[in-house]
């Protein structure tokens, strides 16, 4: 793994990530996402997932273990109008522009209520457009209107920082993983499964697989690799099954309980099967001051 980054002189300092874990090169900061990545170094990150709001928390309904249930999800996904949606996406993906490697690439996931948006955006940022990956759920709730086709699939752009970035992707690895032929944009990957919701189940969760197949796609062990919407924390389950260094930043402070549960229990499954029975992490109470201070200002 390799050694920490500190801020340059011109930055602001990064705060004291809500969790570090610095067995596993694991650190989450609590705050709006925004005013994180402007404290990140520009060019530190080899990789981005980012699965932003989807802007759908707009009263509708949908069937969840066969009983109608609310699509809202909270007052982070309510949708401020098409302008303001998408004034919102090219501010946050600037800012993972800027903390981009030349070279370092970018997913970003959606639906069809935010991600031509994110698209769009893309392609006024400047961006290299690489893929678009379909991931199809198996089996996804039924459209209870009868009046539209089931909602099989979400879109997750893929994208290099910039025109003349010579993105990374593991071609063999994703061939060897196909059986052998050239994968496919067409990914089917189920829902996330029982065990991934023991903590709880963020309503936008992604399935650990769908994330991992991502990382190791167009990462190496020892990159670092950021997601600005961390939710229930998948992508740092994913990044710490990869060993690749992770970033992390989420908003609400419960997310960042179920995600410190979900790495403190993947870190001793992982300690237990190597026969140690050690625990890895380290939560931000369990910090001295000193240890405070030197995490400010330093990514994994």
């Amino acid at each position: 793994m390799n050694r920490s980054e500190p801020i340059s002189a011109h930055e602001s300092p990064l705060p004291a990530p809500a969790f570090h874990d610095p067995r596993h090169h694991i650190k989450i900061f609590h705050g709006d996402c925004l005013q994180i990545l402007a404290a990140i170094p520009a060019s530190s990150i080899d990789l981005i997932f980012a699965d932003p709001p989807y802007f759908l928390s707009n009263g509708g309904i949908t069937c969840h273990a066969g009983r109608m249930v609310s699509v809202n999800k909270g007052d982070w996904d309510r949708s401020r109008g098409a302008d303001a949606n998408h004034e919102f996406n090219r501010a946050w993906l600037a800012a993972c522009q800027r903390v981009l490697k030349p070279d370092a690439s970018i997913w970003i996931s959606g639906t069809s209520h935010v991600i031509h948006s994110v698209g769009f955006a893309l392609q006024q940022l400047g961006f290299k457009l690489l893929n678009d990956i379909s991931w199809v759920k198996p089996n996804p709730p039924p459209n209870l209107s009868c009046r539209y086709f089931t909602h099989a699939t979400e879109t997750i752009i893929w994208a290099a920082r910039d025109k003349k970035s010579r993105h990374k992707f593991n071609y063999k690895l994703m061939r060897q993983i196909a059986g052998g032929k050239q994968m496919k944009s067409v990914w089917t990957i189920p829902p996330p499964e029982p065990w991934e919701k023991k903590f709880g189940k963020h309503p936008a969760q992604k399935p650990l697989a769908l994330i991992e197949r991502i990382l190791l796609a167009s990462s190496s062990e020892g990159d670092l690799v950021l997601d600005p919407f961390l939710g229930s924390g998948t992508s740092a389950l994913a990044a710490l099954r990869a060993r690749r260094r992770f970033v992390g930043i989420e908003l609400d402070p419960k997310w960042i309980q179920t995600t410190t549960q979900r790495i403190h229990a993947l870190g001793e499954s992982r300690a237990t099967s190597h026969g140690t029975g050690q625990h890895a992490s380290t939560h931000e109470s369990d910090e001295s001051p000193k240890s405070k201070a030197a995490s400010a200002g330093q990514l994994p």
